[in-house]
Formats: structure tokens, C-alpha cells, sequence
């Protein structure tokens, strides 16, 4: 049996899907997660793929560590989705972090990943640290009132659910719960197929951001070539040296892809993708 990816219309990716391990309608979309000989658990919301245990890593390390080891001393961190609690797990590695605030619309997939992918979260969700929010990301932003030194949406594409995480008003209510100096980073998809999530992203931070950039990871099954993550604050951000950044990541355990050389490499954009950052 295989288990072809929904994503484009017209090309697509498929996995040889062995046993079925969970599959049902949650109320918000529906979730599958089968077993895969080459990724291991894959999980699938709407006929996408969000998350496999063998690649879940790349994804995870460089949405948190690249803003988390840029910001000076991150403290107060707001997390939009991340049910399957990787992004959690990195986050918690930091012994900056005083507070974490997560916010998923769907109950369910935390406690579906929490069983079928323990690995992602690791205890995470029982960290005293985290005040954990079941709610949508947009209306949570909208009545928010407090400040946040990083700002992590790992969102789903924008349709659906995800859709309203990529609008102006969201990115609004983000700049207003950053603090002077704080980072929002957001998934913005693959950009040689997905060059719009880009162009858009970039145009509705202009009002609210300085800093208006991304950066890029290449995660195996995010197909289409590497994925972008924005990168945005209210001030402008210096880049890193090297040398902070190796200071900063002797001190987080379990690193398998973010180095200080990946962090600064993946700022260098192709040109193509340069062009797509327009006003």
C-alpha cells in the first residue's frame, strides 16, 4: 500500500505505508499515522505530511536554536501549534527559559503524538515551565496582553486551520507581544514551489517589522527543496558571531543538525528566492 502526499496538484511525493497505526477525525482535520521502513512513524493531517521520527530533527532544531541563540537572553518564549512537541523539546534545552507558553488548537494531537511519537516531545508537556493553552493561534494572539522574547509558529500550510496563522492581522498581534528585541519565526513552506507563502509573508510584516528575513533548512520529506523559515523583530537584528554561537551551542545537549555554521549559512538565499521578497 502507499500513501500519496496531497499537497500540489500536480506532483507529489508517496510512502510505502505499512501498518496503519492510528487514523481518525479529530474534530479540526483529519490525522493518520502510519509506519514507514525508511522515516519510521509518519504522521499526515488533511493528506499532508507534518512530521516522520526519522527527519523530525532538521525541522525542529532550526526553528528553535537559530532565533533562540541570535536573541541575547531569551526568557519568555510563545509557542503557535507544535502538537507534536518537538519544538517544545528544543526550546526546554535552553536554561534561559523562565516561561514557556504553547498554544495548539487540537488537544488531540498532542495526546496522539505523546503516544506515537514519544521521542518528539520527551516529557516536555510535563514541564513546569509550560503553560500549555488549547485554543486557536489567531484568537489567542488577538486577546493577548502579554510580552514574549521569541515567538515560534510552527503552523501547518496555509489552508484550513493554518490558514488565518499567515495573515496580516496575525503577524500584527505578534509584533505587539514581542518585546523590543524579540524574534518571530514562522514556517513559510518550500519556496521553488510554495514562492508565494514568501512574497506574502514578507509584504504583512513590512508595517509591524525592521527585520524582515529568511532562512533555509532542507528537510527530506518537506519535498520540493529546502524549507523556509521566516525570521522577523520589531528592531534590527545583527547577525550573530561565530563565536557567540559556538559558546551558545556547547551548552545545548542533543544537537544533531543546528551548528554555528548551518545557523550562519542559512541566511545566504538564493537568488531566486531573493527575488521573491518584494514589497
Amino acid at each position: 500500500m502507499r500513501y500519496h502526499e496531497t499537497l500540489y496538484s500536480e506532483w507529489g511525493q508517496n510512502f510505502e505505508q505499512g501498518q496503519t497505526l492510528f487514523e481518525a477525525e479529530t474534530g479540526h482535520q483529519h490525522l493518520i499515522i502510519f509506519d514507514n521502513p525508511r522515516f519510521g512513524h509518519v504522521m499526515a493531517l488533511d493528506g499532508v505530511i507534518q512530521t516522520t521520527e526519522a527527519d523530525e530533527f532538521v525541522y525542529h532544531e532550526m526553528m528553535v536554536h537559530v532565533p533562540m541563540n541570535t536573541h541575547l537572553n531569551p526568557k519568555h518564549i510563545l509557542i503557535i501549534g507544535g502538537g507534536d512537541g518537538g519544538i517544545l523539546r528544543e526550546v526546554l534545552k535552553h536554561n534561559s527559559v523562565e516561561s514557556v507558553t504553547q498554544v495548539e488548537i487540537d488537544r488531540a494531537v498532542i495526546d496522539i503524538c505523546v503516544e506515537y511519537f514519544p521521542n518528539h516531545s520527551k516529557g516536555a508537556f510535563n514541564d513546569p515551565r509550560l503553560n500549555l493553552v488549547i485554543n486557536d493561534g489567531a484568537a489567542f494572539i488577538a486577546n493577548n496582553r502579554k510580552i514574549f522574547d521569541i515567538i515560534i509558529t510552527d503552523s501547518t500550510d496555509p489552508i484550513g486551520p493554518g490558514e488565518v496563522l499567515f495573515e496580516s492581522e496575525f503577524y500584527r498581534g505578534c509584533a505587539d507581544a514581542l518585546a523590543k528585541d524579540g524574534i518571530l519565526v514562522t514556517q513559510n513552506g518550500v519556496p521553488f514551489m510554495q514562492g508565494d507563502e514568501v512574497t506574502s509573508t514578507y509584504r504583512c510584516w513590512k508595517p509591524y517589522f525592521k527585520t524582515r528575513s529568511f532562512y533555509l533548512t532542507p528537510v527530506p520529506t518537506y519535498v520540493g527543496g529546502s524549507m523556509a523559515l521566516g525570521f522577523a523583530s520589531k528592531s534590527e537584528i545583527a547577525k550573530p558571531s561565530r563565536a557567540k554561537l559556538e559558546k551558545r551551542a556547547k551548552g545545548i545537549r542533543e544537537l544533531r543538525y543546528y551548528s554555528p555554521e548551518v545557523h550562519l549559512g542559512a541566511f545566504g538565499l538564493p537568488r531566486f528566492i531573493q527575488s521573491l521578497m518584494v514589497d
